[in-house]
Parts: C-alpha cells; sequence; structure tokens
C-alpha cells in the first residue's frame, strides 16, 4: 500500500492485520508525484501487479487547483506507469473516471490526458499489460454523495442536490472492487499490447434527487416534509449528465457478465503525447494554471470542448 495520506494508511494496515493476519504487508507513506521514493518503493516491493487509483477527484475543488489536479492525476499516474514498465511489472491497472468522456472540468481532463498517455505509452512496453476502468459514482467511498446525504439526513436536512434533472452513473464499493480486479485479470493473461480499456455496465443513469428522496425514505421520513430538498444550483465544473464511453469509441461484451470492452480510437503517438505533457506539467509545476490549462485543451480535441453546466472557476480560451 503506497499512500501519501498517513490516516489511510493506518487504517488500511489495521483492518488488513484483522481480516488477513497472515499476509505480508509493505505499508508506506509516499506521494505518486515523488520519483524517487516511487521508484524505490516499487523496486523494494516487486510486485507482480500495479493498481494506481491515486488521484485529486473532487470536481469543484480541482476547478479552484487545477495545478495540483494535474501534478497528481497526470504526472503521478505518468510516473507510476513509467516505473511499473521500466521495473517488468507484469499488469498495470488505472482507475479512471466517467467525467473523462467529453470533459468540461478539470478532474475530468486530468484523467482524460492520463488515459491519453496510458494509450499511447503501452505498446512502447510490452513487458507490462496495461488495463484502465472507468467508473461512474461509487456508492459510499469518500467525499461522494451518498455519505453526504446521509449526514445532512442525521442532521434533519436539508439534502442538497444541484438541479432536479441532474442524473449519475452509479456502482457499488464491490462492483468496483471486482470491475478492478477482473481487468486485472483479463489484462495480466492478454498477449495485446496496446492497452484494454473496460467499463461496467451499470445500466441507466439515476436522477440524484430520486437517490436523495430514496435515502429519506429508508430512514422512515417523509421527503419534502420531514426531510426539506434543497435545490442549489450548479457548482463550478459540473454536468448535468455523465457518460461512460464516447460515440466514436465501440463497446463488446467480455468473459466476464456485466464487464464491457471499450475500443479506443487512435491516440497521437507517444513521442507528441510526451512533449505535450511536458509542458502541461512545466507549467503546472510552475503553478501558472492559465497556461497548463490551455496547454491541456491542445492535447486532444475533446478536452474543454462542451460547456460545463455549472460554470468553471477559471475559463480557458
Amino acid at each position: 500500500i503506497y499512500d501519501s495520506s498517513e490516516f489511510n494508511v493506518f487504517e488500511i494496515d489495521q483492518e488488513l492485520s484483522r481480516a488477513y493476519p497472515n499476509v505480508v504487508r509493505r505499508m508506506v507513506i509516499g506521494d505518486v508525484r515523488d520519483e524517487i521514493r516511487l521508484e524505490q518503493s516499487m523496486r523494494e516491493a516487486a510486485p507482480d501487479l500495479v493498481i494506481h487509483a491515486a488521484a485529486l477527484k473532487h470536481v469543484p475543488l480541482m476547478e479552484l487547483n487545477p495545478n495540483e489536479a494535474i501534478l497528481t492525476n497526470v504526472l503521478g499516474a505518468r510516473r507510476c506507469a513509467t516505473i511499473a514498465a521500466a521495473l517488468g511489472v507484469r499488469a498495470f491497472t488505472f482507475i479512471s473516471t466517467d467525467k473523462a468522456v467529453n470533459p468540461t472540468n478539470v478532474m475530468g481532463a486530468t484523467k482524460r490526458a492520463a488515459e491519453l498517455f496510458l494509450q499511447a505509452f503501452a505498446p512502447t512496453a510490452p513487458g507490462t499489460r496495461f488495463s484502465l476502468v472507468r467508473f461512474g459514482n461509487v456508492l459510499g467511498s469518500k467525499g461522494s454523495v451518498a455519505p453526504l446525504f446521509e449526514k445532512q439526513i442525521a442532521e434533519g436536512g436539508p439534502v442538497t442536490v444541484t438541479h432536479p434533472d441532474m442524473t449519475r452513473y452509479f456502482m457499488s464499493v464491490e462492483e468496483a472492487s471486482a470491475l478492478v480486479l477482473q481487468a486485472a485479470a483479463m489484462s495480466a493473461k492478454s498477449d495485446v499490447e496496446e492497452a484494454v480499456l473496460y467499463v461496467l455496465d451499470m445500466g441507466e443513469p439515476v436522477r440524484v434527487i430520486e437517490l436523495a428522496e430514496k435515502m429519506i425514505r429508508m430512514k422512515g421520513l417523509t421527503p419534502g416534509q420531514d426531510i426539506l430538498i434543497r435545490v442549489t444550483g450548479p457548482r463550478p465544473g459540473e454536468k448535468l449528465t455523465e457518460t461512460v464511453f464516447y460515440d466514436r469509441e465501440q463497446v463488446k461484451d467480455t468473459v466476464v457478465d456485466g464487464v464491457l470492452e471499450v475500443a479506443w480510437s487512435r491516440s497521437p503517438p507517444i513521442a507528441e503525447v510526451q512533449a505535450r505533457l511536458d509542458a502541461i506539467v512545466s507549467y503546472a509545476a510552475r503553478r501558472d494554471p492559465h497556461a497548463s490549462l490551455s496547454m491541456m485543451k491542445a492535447l486532444a480535441p475533446e478536452i474543454f470542448a462542451g460547456e460545463p453546466w455549472g460554470e468553471p472557476a477559471m475559463n480557458v480560451h
């Protein structure tokens, strides 16, 4: 376990020690931006599989802190993947998001940039099999809407939603965990040297206000009477709806029921992607958000191409 949060590492270590007392664990405090620490830790652990879940993921906060999002979500992913390949790690799985599809916010754009890098990089590292999974919203995860609603209901309301028509794809923690492990297993056995992208068939998107109403009723309360629901309006960078793949991407079934494989559209050459990412990261490291986000927009036509429903904190032109 490699994490920048001391508290998270402690909590995970305690949980693993109770559930799997005989499993050897290596608990490391480190940052994915720290190339030396990352390489040292991965070399010492000598893993067969790396699951890269590190990310800054709160959409409105990343609109206000774009350079930090770039340095963690883009630079961190690139360094982790590059080191894993150099050390001969057998399989590398990257956690992406549905917000990487037609991204209108910084968080989604950084995840899309990481996707494009991994797609271009994978064929240059034939000893490592790369897979990516695009998540919807994971119910119960830290910072997600369900724990927020639970807290607001426990406090007597109001429960806040940003728009009555906002929809999101939702998946459980168990579904998310299974998708990651299945993707890693399928890619590790694959002879394909290209990165493989997987999504979970999550059915139809859910109206967020209906989720709020259901959670209120589950407590034996009546929405609008016992607990008020307040529509607050858009937050920076938010979209009204999300989708898990681009219109141009072809989707097919896999051997695992409910797990879909997405056929990529062609990515730019690795040299071009690396050069653009070098510029993006350089501007971000100098804390120049206008330049870094402008370069991000130039990386791929879909990045910042649409208009967010919630206005971004910093417009990029």
